[in-house]
């Protein structure tokens, strides 16, 4: 058997192509979700800041030539949620500070008055998010320009972005794991019809070369067009071979039959011992050569209809007793007698008869060719719930003391019965007749004395 070295699963290939997609895109997510969240954290405090900045410029006024810039509680409150958040603001007229913190820094660039103008900086050791908010203002008769500031520690940002990333990895594997059950089922899913496929194929029979008639995914069609197309080819292939051997078989036996003829009435005439044992061995060759040449016929004849088998329900009783009829008249020259035991009724298979004719008289005429004269053949008929038994027992040589998974493959014979003719394809044929019908031969010895015991089990009707 040719042995087919695998180089990678095609599931396994598949299945890490799903998952190398979703660690991607688990990625994706991860860092997608992570700065759109972010985003909107910053976005969110710069409104807070632009709004606390809005509420102080509201509260800004000028009386008597002076600015008074009363700063309101929820403007600041608004921003110190957080218990280690800290807020700085400044107020400033034309870049003097009316109020606030004097170091805070101004925006590196400012806008159109009415805008506001973000930053970040580094302010007493800590990163803050600086809002700024232009506005004119009348002091008097001159027109000033009013900025207030207003500046937050991140801390609070920081925090939420760290449970935002988390949020965010903990998304991400889950979408990964949940990516990679789905790929399982779905690489499992895609790879069924495949494995149908092989299942469909293992379980037919080696005989059994006729179209794979199913439906399949239209990547498969053109691999099972391929297979039927090379079946129908093997099949045609085998068909002929078996048609040349069963012709050869039958234009070879007339000549056998001619020379044995021929050899036997040269055997009359001549006077010579040496010249008799001459002759003597061409007839047996003869034999021999014509004996195996009906064999090989049988054979053909045996892997032809395993293809096709015509199954009716048949009494194994009495297709035994026709066979025992038939070859009752060669165990008579030898004084053998064959006897058949077993129910008249119940003892019923679904099979083809001509191929399990053939099988039984193959066991008989090697039990008659193999048995000593004035023996017996017994051939008992057994059946169980599920199960029909023939056993055919002779009073014979036996089976030797070599391999007897030998006796069944082509050509095989035991190292005992080297003197008697035969082909060797006996038990081969009822092997393959057995093993077409979904049964078994098995080959012991006699279990009440010498001889062999060959039993057929095969499926009951």
């Amino acid at each position: 058997m040719t042995t087919v070295h695998a180089r990678g699963s095609l599931r396994r290939r598949l299945l890490l192509q799903l998952l190398l997609v979703a660690a991607i895109l688990s990625v994706a997510l991860y860092f997608t979700v992570r700065a759109l969240a972010q985003q909107a954290a910053e976005t969110t405090q710069d409104n807070i800041l632009i709004a606390s900045a809005t509420a102080i410029s509201e509260a800004a006024r000028a009386e008597r030539g002076q600015i008074l810039v009363d700063v309101p509680y929820s403007a600041l409150s608004m921003l110190g949620s957080i218990a280690e958040e800290r807020v700085f603001y400044r107020v400033t007229a034309d870049d003097l500070t009316v109020t606030g913190y004097d170091d805070l820094p101004m925006p590196p660039a400012t806008s159109e008055v009415g805008a506001p103008v973000f930053s970040t900086t580094v302010y007493k050791s800590d990163e803050v998010r600086v809002a700024a908010l232009p506005r004119r203002l009348t002091v008097g008769d001159e027109t000033v320009i009013l900025t207030v500031l207003v500046a937050q520690t991140r801390l609070g940002l920081a925090a939420v972005s760290l449970q935002i990333s988390i949020a965010a990895a903990a998304a991400g594997v889950g979408f990964f794991l949940l990516s990679g059950a789905l790929s399982w089922f779905a690489t499992n899913n895609a790879m069924r019809p495949l494995n149908r496929l092989a299942q469909s194929v293992e379980r037919r029979g080696p005989q059994d070369l006729s179209p794979v008639e199913t439906s399949a995914p239209t990547e498969l069609v053109p691999l099972l067009q391929s297979l039927n197309t090379f079946m129908a080819r093997l099949s045609a292939s085998l068909a002929r071979t078996e048609d040349f051997i069963a012709e050869a078989a039958h234009h070879v036996r007339t000549p056998l039959a001619t020379v044995r003829t021929q050899s036997e009435i040269a055997m009359r005439s001549v006077r010579k011992p040496e010249n008799k044992q001459i002759l003597r061995e061409v007839i047996r060759a003869a034999d021999e050569s014509s004996r195996s040449a009906g064999q090989l016929l049988d054979h053909a004849m045996v892997a032809l209809r395993s293809d096709n088998l015509e199954k009716e329900k048949l009494n194994m009783k009495d297709l035994a007793q026709d066979v025992i009829r038939s070859i009752s008249p060669t165990a008579d020259l030898k004084d053998i007698r064959i006897t058949c035991s077993g129910s008249d009724t119940t003892s019923s298979v679904e099979g083809d008869p001509i191929l399990l004719q053939n099988a039984l008289r193959n066991l008989l005429d090697n039990a008659v060719k193999y048995s000593p004269e004035d023996s017996r053949i017994r051939v008992e008929i057994s059946e169980d719930t599920s199960t029909v038994q023939v056993d055919v027992l002779d009073e014979g040589r036996g089976l030797g003391d070599g391999d007897r998974q030998h006796l069944t493959q082509r050509f095989g014979r035991g190292d005992n019965v080297k003197d008697i003719i035969g082909s060797g394809l006996g038990l081969t044929i009822v092997d393959e007749v057995v093993r077409a019908h979904g049964g078994t031969l098995a080959l012991t010895d006699n279990p009440e004395g010498r001889g062999t015991c060959a039993s057929i089990t095969l499926p009951s009707a």
